[in-house]
């Protein structure tokens, strides 16, 4: 019998010459896909529009609609869809602020298990352009600040995925929240 992890890391690599790809990838990862976006979601106000399989089911269809995408293994694999779930967040997020036709910075807390306040689509379009001018800083720093944020992962599941110290991830997640938190207050 195939390890999963194994198996998974093949169809990773083969996603974008392998027309089939997709279909036998989903299998390995929604389960994960899923867990990932429930965490997301629970942290948003209750009556979201999204529930955590819309946002799956958003994000895979970003992830499938790569044409030609390769990943090299896991941790690029959920980076992406951690990613694609941001995307997902993002675009909700300015589709009702453009039906409000609100305006302003919402004020957004930045805690050890993520952000407060991230159910204002003010709120998390301020995020991911703050997310973005990190990005341009420090890339690993926005990096664990993205699965820590978007897609939920604790300090120890963001160390496995970014094949990173548990110690490093939670010295870039302290320095991810002050620069954040920095770039959020600026006006």
């Amino acid at each position: 019998m195939v390890d999963a992890s194994a198996r998974l890391t093949e169809i990773l690599s083969t996603a974008g010459a392998r027309e089939d790809a997709w279909r036998d990838l989903l299998p390995l990862v929604y389960d994960e896909l899923r867990l990932l976006a429930r965490g997301r979601m629970a942290r948003e106000k209750p009556g979201h529009v999204l529930e955590a399989t819309a946002l799956v089911h958003e994000a895979w269809m970003k992830l499938a609609g790569d044409a030609g995408a390769e990943w090299s293994g896991r941790r690029h694999f959920f980076g992406a869809a951690s990613r694609a779930m941001q995307q997902v967040l993002v675009d909700h997020a300015r589709q009702v602020r453009a039906e409000r036709r609100g305006g302003g910075r919402a004020r957004l807390t930045i805690t050890l298990d993520g952000i407060e306040g991230a159910d204002d689509p003010d709120a998390v379009l301020a995020l991911d352009e703050a997310l973005e001018g990190l990005a341009r800083e420090d890339p690993r720093a926005a990096e664990v600040a993205r699965l820590r944020i978007f897609a939920g992962l604790d300090p120890p599941e963001t160390a496995r995925s970014l094949d990173l110290s548990e110690r490093t991830v939670l010295r870039e997640w302290a320095y991810a929240r002050a620069r954040l938190a920095q770039r959020l207050a600026a006006p």
